[in-house]
């Protein structure tokens, strides 16, 4: 990349927000070094670790890393059989151990199933030296200083140290608060030349004798060594050196085993700098709520809501920009101020960052192109020192690009053309346009020549744009029209500023009738614009709207069809278990017709007749859905009340409901637990809440008889036809309240009356499972065994 198109775009700039993210040296050195590239496996590496990167600033915060030092120096003195003092040794400890905590922190992410694009790999380069990482931070304290579990040597000498200086404290204590404490200028201890002294003033010397070591400036104060603690300053002096030499051993021994190392040292250095600068671009990628940029394998441009990076978010106004797709050439428009050069900035910004591996200021699924170079010919460039104008500045930047430029570099072009005399400017711009077009250059420019409002139209792969400028406050609004030229506000704003008609027409008499029909086109087509702007938002909002109910309306189809759906099945099996009890209950009216036909010969009474035909008419049901009984019965079992009592279908448990949180859930109350329940889970019942069951059991006493006891057979044997079925269904219904699996019913044989009534009720009655005569030494086929269900 050029370095006047990085400068002109700020590219610098962008850095520098890095930098205060950084915490080792190596990630300040690649930040340095960063250039945008022009390799879109590169480009896509780089991206797929950013990718990373704020995944996992979003999941874990970030990846853990300290502040490190460089390691650099300390390497290359090793090299050459070199010690490290201790707080080198402890900064190389330091990215020792951050390199191991590094390397768990990734195989804790694989444990946990969390995918990465990239840093994964990354990490497995980093080598762990459990051994020497242990021996380091056990030797050296985090500031440097040699511990006492360095050597034992070491510890005994310390503390042989210590027990010295605390004989010497305590001997020197006589002279501070004894007898001889008046004789002293203060009553402190101190040091000098690294022993233990009290300050004696000058006329009581002879009384402490040992050594002088220092006198006060003026004079009237003698730091002395008393006698009696020359000996133990001496054995201190002595430990004291014995500890230096001690400390020196371990600094040079510990050196000389990193020394073999230092090459995979600064490797897991370098990718520790690596990560680092990851952490960076992921904290500015959240920082500056930016996006993760597609890359275009055919040059296509289109971001969607771009703003420049550089300007604050809250109001910098974002703008959609394609280039590459339907045209390679913008020609830009319209009055000063109105955002055309901050246009271009954002473009060639965002593709820069975009190329170094940064997410860019755009909304999610922002394409962006891969571009040899980056041009940029935007400001005042004029140089006093060449003598050069705005015009010849600009022109000699322009020849420069035209030298170097590719069909896969984009140009950006501020006022091109501008400078010189208008007509010859516009034919320059014009002529310039056109030799980047055969290259077959990407090229953005800003003008105000209209000529080349119409070179946008004329021109194959080259539209028109323009900044909205609102008529009515006379205030740029920064909004990029793709497809409309700018025009002119000139004459608008300087009458809404006040000044005179007379001018005003005057001035409007001298501008040409084809400028001034341009300029109405022109204000046409951004009115048209606008109100399809309006109409697209509206319907955008209409489609928004029906969407959500349609969505909406499909839920609730759902859960009618599927409410519908249980209900007729329930409807269903109750209509089943009513046909049953009708045929049982037309057999027995048939068979005591025949058995009065029988008993009367000569037919039955007519009363009778009525009676029988009274009695099949009452089995009757409703056929129509809107009475049948059992879906009303089904309805009101889903028709919820608070305070209702429930049964809970998935749990099996009773509760009351609350109150109805949402269209189609409930709070329930089950004991002290409240839940939130979907009312498909829900059933009306009339059985008692856990609250009421745990009150009755405490105030109720339960009776229970058990001398009424199931029996496991019947014996019909001499009754008569009716009872004998009551008497059967009766039977059936004990055996099953006592869960009896199989009964007997003995019936005998006769004239086979009542062994047929019995078949034909067990065979309509659902909870009888099977039946069968019982065998030959049980009766055979005068009795019969039931298996209940």
């Amino acid at each position: 990349m050029n370095k006047r198109g990085l400068k002109t775009l700020e590219f610098d700039k962008v850095k520098a927000k890095l930098t205060g993210m950084l915490t080792s040296p190596g990630g300040r050195q690649e930040l340095a070094a960063l250039q945008p590239a022009t390799d879109p496996q590169i480009i896509q590496t780089w991206l797929d670790e950013t990718k990373d990167g704020a995944d996992l600033l979003r999941l874990k915060g970030g990846i853990p890393l300290p502040e490190l030092a460089d390691l650099t120096p300390h390497m290359k003195r090793l090299a050459i059989d070199a010690a490290l003092n201790g707080s080198e040794l402890a900064a190389v400890g330091k990215v020792l151990q951050t390199a191991a905590a590094t390397r768990d922190f990734f195989n804790q992410l694989a444990e946990d199933k969390l995918t990465l694009r990239r840093l994964d790999y990354v990490a497995h380069r980093i080598v762990t030296l459990p051994d020497l990482t242990k021996r380091l931070n056990t030797a050296i304290e985090p500031d440097g200083r040699v511990s006492d579990a360095a050597s034992e040597d070491l510890a005994a000498i310390r503390s042989r140290i210590k027990s010295t200086e605390d004989l010497i404290r305590s001997r020197m204590q006589n002279y501070v608060r004894g007898k001889q404490a008046k004789y002293l200028s203060e009553p402190i201890i101190t040091m000098r030349n690294d022993r233990y002294v009290v300050p004696v003033k000058t006329e009581y010397r002879s009384r402490f004798g040992g050594v002088v070591h220092d006198e006060s400036q003026s004079g009237q104060t003698l730091y002395v060594e008393p006698e009696d603690v020359v000996d133990l300053n001496n054995r201190l002096r002595q430990s004291q050196v014995q500890e230096r030499n001690e400390e020196a051993r371990i600094l040079q021994e510990l050196s000389a085993i990193l020394a073999p190392h230092r090459e995979e040292i600064m490797a897991n250095a370098q990718v520790l700098g690596h990560l680092d600068f990851v952490n960076a671009k992921a904290t500015y990628a959240k920082q500056l709520n930016a996006s993760e940029p597609l890359l275009s394998q055919e040059g296509q441009v289109n971001l969607r809501q771009a703003w420049h990076p550089l300007l604050d978010p809250q109001t910098a106004v974002a703008n959609d920009i394609s280039l590459g797709a339907d045209y390679d050439a913008i020609i830009i428009t319209g009055p000063n101020t109105g955002g055309k050069t901050i246009t271009l900035k954002t473009l060639g910004l965002t593709q820069l960052m975009a190329q170094s591996g940064l997410f860019i200021p755009a909304f999610e699924d922002s394409t962006v192109a891969v571009f040899d170079n980056v041009f940029a010919d935007i400001g005042d460039e004029q140089s006093i020192e060449q003598s050069l104008s705005t015009f010849s500045s600009h022109m000699d930047n322009l020849i420069t690009i035209l030298d170097q430029a590719t069909a896969t570099s984009l140009v950006l072009v501020d006022e091109i053309g501008a400078g010189t005399d208008p007509k010859e400017g516009a034919a320059l711009a014009i002529a310039i346009l056109d030799a980047f077009g055969a290259i077959g250059t990407d090229i953005v420019a800003t003008t105000h020549y209209p000529e080349l409002k119409a070179y946008g139209y004329d021109r194959p792969r080259t539209t028109n744009a323009s900044m909205e400028f609102d008529a009515e406050t006379l205030q740029p609004t920064y909004r990029l029209l793709l497809g409309i030229p700018g025009r002119s506000n000139a004459l608008e704003i300087s009458q809404r500023l006040g000044l005179r008609s007379d001018i005003i027409a005057a001035a409007r008499s001298l501008t040409s009738q084809n400028s001034q029909d341009l300029n109405a086109m022109i204000g046409d087509l951004v009115e048209q614009r606008r109100r399809v702007t309006e109409t697209a938002e509206e319907l955008d909002q209409q489609l928004s709207s029906a969407t959500t109910l349609h969505e909406e309306l499909v839920q609730q189809f759902d859960r009618f069809t599927e409410q519908k759906t249980h209900q007729l099945d329930v409807a269903k099996q109750e209509a089943n278990h009513i046909v049953a009890d009708a045929k049982k209950q037309s057999d027995k009216i048939i068979h005591h017709l025949r058995q009065l036909e029988v008993k009367q010969g000569a037919g039955v009474q007519e009363n009778e007749l009525i009676d029988a035909q009274g009695r099949l008419n009452a089995l009757r049901q409703d056929p129509t859905l809107a009475n049948n009984k059992v879906l009303a019965r089904e309805r009101k079992k889903h028709d919820f009340h608070p305070g209702d009592n429930v049964v809970v279908k998935s749990y099996g448990q009773h509760g009351v409901l609350n109150r109805q949180t949402n269209t189609h859930e409930w709070e329930v109350q089950l004991g002290a637990l409240k839940m939130k329940v979907d009312e498909r889970d829900l059933e009306k019942s009339s059985a008692p809440t856990v609250n009421e069951r745990q009150q009755r059991t405490a105030r109720t006493v339960v009776h229970s008889n058990i001398g009424a006891r199931a029996q496991a057979q019947l014996d019909l044997r001499g009754k008569r036809y009716d009872a004998a079925m009551a008497e059967v269904d009766r039977f059936i219904d004990s055996a099953l309240l006592a869960n009896l699996g199989e009964v007997t019913i003995v019936h005998g044989k006769g004239t086979g009356a009542l062994r047929q009534g019995v078949t034909q009720y067990l065979q309509s009655n659902p909870r009888v499972a099977s039946f069968g005569f019982a065998p030959a030494n049980a009766g055979g086929d005068g009795a019969t065994v039931v298996k209940l269900r």
